[in-house]
């Protein structure tokens, strides 16, 4: 279903909302890649649904174009998500997730606690959620230019699990060093890689879509969250 969010500084934006069948359960906020709220976000959502999540994915585009679906299918598509993705306001965007948080939290259907996924660009915003705002826990999949941001890691305070893609020529080996450097000796933080897999390993019908390792990670984050956010 769709739902209506405020933004922290004015102004509402849309979000897709997926209940769980017991109609109650923790919240978990999808975070989108770069092409927005598309058919696989809202899967995402669905599945996370399916286990006992009320699950809700915010449209961070909001603020250039409303209502973005795109895919990877297509060259057309892929040229206008990199012009929305330049053009995002990312400390807009981390303030958008974050709205999205309370609303779950404020939601007759979330059982207070809150945590969020993200892919790609949506990785990235998991992480910079978790140092700049309070999230229960985060997880981030193949989150770009996180190591532009490490200097903000001394503020987290709840769980965080990243997946991190060996091959990602977006998150390159040094990056990859970097954030190891940065967070393995962190306790709130557990960095799984992946050696053999490209960015975007876990977009199903991807170039890169890899369903063994895809199913790993899945089964890592979900138990994640069951541990963080079980009542």
């Amino acid at each position: 279903m769709n739902v209506t969010i405020k933004a922290f500084d004015g102004g509402e934006f849309d979000g897709y909302l997926s209940l769980p069948a017991s109609g109650r359960g923790p919240g978990i906020v999808v975070l989108q890649e770069i092409f927005g709220v598309n058919k696989f976000v809202r899967d995402v959502a669905d599945w996370y649904a399916s286990h006992g999540f009320v699950a809700l994915c915010p449209d961070l585009f909001w603020r250039q174009e409303r209502g973005v679906q795109l895919t990877d299918q297509s060259e057309a598509d892929w040229q206008k998500a990199f012009a929305l993705y330049a053009g995002l306001d990312e400390a807009k965007a981390v303030d958008d997730s974050a709205a999205a948080v309370d609303f779950l939290r404020g939601h007759p259907a979330c059982n207070g606690k809150v945590g969020a996924v993200g892919f790609c660009l949506g990785g990235n915003l998991a992480y910079l959620l978790s140092v700049r705002y309070k999230p229960d826990c985060a997880v981030g999949y193949y989150g770009v230019s996180i190591e532009k941001s490490l200097g903000e890691a001394g503020n987290l305070t709840s769980p965080l699990l990243l997946h991190i893609a060996g091959k990602d020529k977006y998150c390159p080996p040094e990056a990859q060093a970097l954030i190891h450097k940065t967070l393995d000796p962190n306790p709130l933080v557990t960095l799984k890689d992946y050696a053999d897999q490209d960015h975007a390993f876990g977009r199903v019908g991807g170039e890169h879509y890899d369903e063994t390792d895809a199913k790993l990670a899945n089964g890592r984050s979900l138990a994640f969250f069951q541990q963080h956010l079980g009542e």
